[in-house]
């Protein structure tokens, strides 16, 4: 075990670079219905209290002011989307490199087994953290926490506004530590540079 730091990287046999299964995945949030998505937001924007009753003069200021926050849902239902869409695309390459792993003989030994999801396979979410993955602007780990606490991605209409709005990061990101300390100490990671593979695009926009 190679220490740098306050890291611990394995040690990776010999000097060849490895090449990884390539990471496939949806960068644009797919839904089914855009159109369907906004009305979902607007029916939480009113099943939710979230406009107060106005004088019947400043009607139209409500509306237009709930049209914003039946916005402000949509696009965070997108993000939350977005970063499931990743996770999940994550989650599903980690498996393809655990089968890498295993058909080589010089890698085989670095992975422990165990029940999948596997907490130490968190080597490879700090991995694509360390070959600085361009994302689009998702956290990666909150990425993976998403993809951890949700099977699917569930309707607009399944969330609180308060999830949307405040609640899904803390979620996210506790579910991933969570994940990701279960493994016994020590937690070692990959060596960035002995490692390589693609990233691939996977929406059709």
């Amino acid at each position: 075990m190679e220490i740098l730091g306050d890291r611990k990287f394995v040690e990776v046999p010999g000097t060849v670079t490895h090449e990884l299964p390539p990471l496939l995945v949806r960068m644009s949030p797919q839904v089914r219905s855009l159109e369907r998505v906004m009305g979902m937001a607007q029916d939480l924007v009113d099943q939710d209290g979230m406009m107060p009753l106005p004088p019947a003069p400043a009607e139209l200021e409500l509306e237009r002011r709930r049209m914003d926050l039946a916005v402000n849902l949509v696009d965070q239902y997108l993000a939350f989307v977005q970063h499931w869409q990743w996770g999940n695309s994550i989650l599903e390459w980690i498996r393809q490199c655990e089968t890498t792993f295993d058909a080589r003989l010089e890698l085989r030994n670095l992975l422990r087994a165990d029940v999948w999801p596997h907490a130490g396979r968190s080597s490879f979410v700090v991995l694509l953290e360390d070959k600085l993955v361009k994302t689009g602007g998702v956290e990666i780990e909150k990425a993976v926490g998403m993809r951890l606490t949700f099977r699917q991605p569930p309707p607009l209409k399944c969330f609180s506004d308060q999830f949307l709005i405040y609640l899904n990061t803390s979620v996210a990101n506790t579910a991933y530590q969570t994940w990701a300390h279960m493994i016994p100490s020590p937690v070692s990671s990959l060596p960035p540079e002995r490692f390589q593979f693609q990233v691939v695009n996977m929406s059709l926009d």
